[in-house]
């Protein structure tokens, strides 16, 4: 088999949190998150909110720095460039954002936005831009025509297809998707998925897809992995992830189950597993030991100490129970 396409190895993410007096305590984010993504492959990252999916979107895309661990994209050690070797290489991984109204700038034409990483990386201009241009509006079901438009002129999902064809000008290996089809209504929505697919089977793209949608990640995705607190509780290829989740979290995040309190308080550590808390299939080991995320299979791996155990119902029925979507 051979390399992966993207390698994220014991990524973390702390952020400075006002304290009262003395020593500012850290908020952590991400907390040693590893993963590899295949070329053409669809990696969806799912959690509530807090879990830290947007925060690895964009230490992945380069848009955040992360306080440790390392990223490799097609070999090359993508966390560690820094000014005109980032800007260079920059076209490797792009991002497209949830809202489309806020990531498209409102004086811009459709087709300047497009245009600008194509001026920007690719270096093109005059009449090779404007026919590259009208190629990926095309590309997104968009007559390019309408590149002379102002976003406010095209509905929610033309302009998140905008905003996807933005990303894929300059040719990039990996698409970062935060939230695509959260702001879009349903027609839409299924239109924009579609769209990842054929866009996908045409260009042989990877995607980080970042979501709570669950219907959403089981259209399009190839494997699961499930943030809780900043860290991996869970991946699984897809399939076998919908039909059997082995973590009690991820088997809440499907059934759509309300669950006691809140996660635990970024930076804190307890000892324990960090959900043991919340979790209706815990044991007295779950209060004394963190669980190491371990392989159960091919492309298997669960932190848990008891996976795919019965979820016991007395710590869902309590009044602060809250949802998990």
């Amino acid at each position: 088999m051979s390399d992966p396409l993207l390698t994220a190895s014991n990524l973390a993410k702390t952020y400075p949190a006002a304290g009262a007096f003395g020593r500012r305590p850290e908020c952590r984010a991400l907390d040693g998150v590893s993963f590899e993504l295949e070329e053409g492959e669809t990696l969806a990252i799912a959690g509530e909110s807090g879990s830290g999916k947007t925060t690895l979107g964009l230490i992945v895309a380069r848009l955040e720095e992360p306080s440790a661990g390392t990223i490799r994209v097609d070999g090359l050690l993508w966390s560690s460039l820094r000014g005109a070797a980032l800007r260079r290489e920059r076209a490797r991984v792009q991002m497209v954002f949830q809202d489309p109204s806020t990531s498209l700038n409102p004086r811009l034409t459709v087709g300047e936005s497009i245009g600008e990483p194509l001026r920007a990386i690719s270096r093109l201009a005059g009449r090779a831009l404007a026919e590259r241009t009208a190629e990926l509006l095309a590309s997104v079901g968009i007559d390019p025509a309408a590149a002379g438009k102002r976003p406010r002129e095209l509905s929610g999902g033309e302009r998140q297809r905008v905003a996807i064809a933005r990303a894929l000008a300059p040719r990039p290996r990996v698409v970062v998707c935060d939230e695509l089809v959260a702001s879009l209504d349903l027609s839409a929505r299924a239109g924009v998925l579609n769209l990842l697919l054929d866009l996908q089977e045409a260009t042989g793209v990877s995607y980080l897809f970042i979501s709570h949608d669950l219907e959403a990640i089981r259209r399009v995705a190839d494997r699961v992995a499930i943030l809780y607190a900043g860290r991996i509780v869970e991946e699984s290829p897809a399939r076998q992830f919908f039909a059997a989740p082995r973590h009690p979290y991820s088997a809440a995040l499907l059934a759509g189950r309300a669950l006691p309190g809140e996660p635990p308080e970024s930076g804190t550590d307890e000892g324990g597993c960090r959900f043991e808390p919340r979790c209706g299939a815990a044991r007295p080991r779950c209060r004394e030991e963190d669980p190491a995320l371990v392989f159960e299979g091919p492309r298997r791996r669960v932190a848990c100490f008891f996976p795919g155990e019965p979820v016991e119902n007395e710590k869902l029925s309590g009044e602060n129970c809250v949802s998990v979507q």
